[in-house]
């Protein structure tokens, strides 16, 4: 009789400092981790949101910032920054998304998070000690989400 293998929940934390290398550095840990963990053909959708949530983290924060990986199903990761800015952006904080200007060279991080995450959210961190409020802005992305990101304005 075999015994079913039942695969262990995943988690890893990546801390970055205000450096900008640190989006680079998170994408090539990111890609890392969801080919060790078999989820080869997530690659692609979510390296592009993380990369755009870790960005707008070192762009609009003036601290350290973490990426923060996890399995969440067979085929399914969700990828959570933290920072240290308080503010949650449109389309996190239910606010109305502007539509970036044709010529624009951004302003269309959080439109792609739109089109090409499966879910998303965000909560803000309160209290403790200096440094250590901000908020989170999460999005989880699955094996079927299809980003077309080359047909975006």
């Amino acid at each position: 009789m075999a015994l079913a293998t039942v695969a262990p929940p995943w988690a890893y934390t990546l801390q970055l400092p205000q450096d900008p290398r640190g989006p680079g550095i998170a994408r090539a840990t990111l890609r890392t981790v969801l080919l060790v963990h078999g989820m080869r053909d997530l690659v692609d959708t979510a390296e592009l949101l993380a990369s755009e949530l870790v960005t707008n983290a070192y762009r609009h924060s003036s601290g350290p910032y973490s990426l923060r990986l996890r399995g969440a199903g067979r085929s399914r990761v969700r990828l959570g920054v933290w920072d240290s800015n308080p503010e949650i952006p449109a389309p996190f904080g239910g606010g109305v998304l502007a539509e970036p200007r044709a010529l624009a060279e951004r302003g269309r991080g959080l439109q792609l998070v739109r089109e090409c995450a499966e879910s998303w959210g965000a909560y803000p961190i309160r209290g403790g000690l200096p440094g250590q409020g901000g908020k989170v802005l999460w999005v989880e992305c699955a094996w079927k989400t299809e980003c077309q990101w080359e047909d975006l304005p």
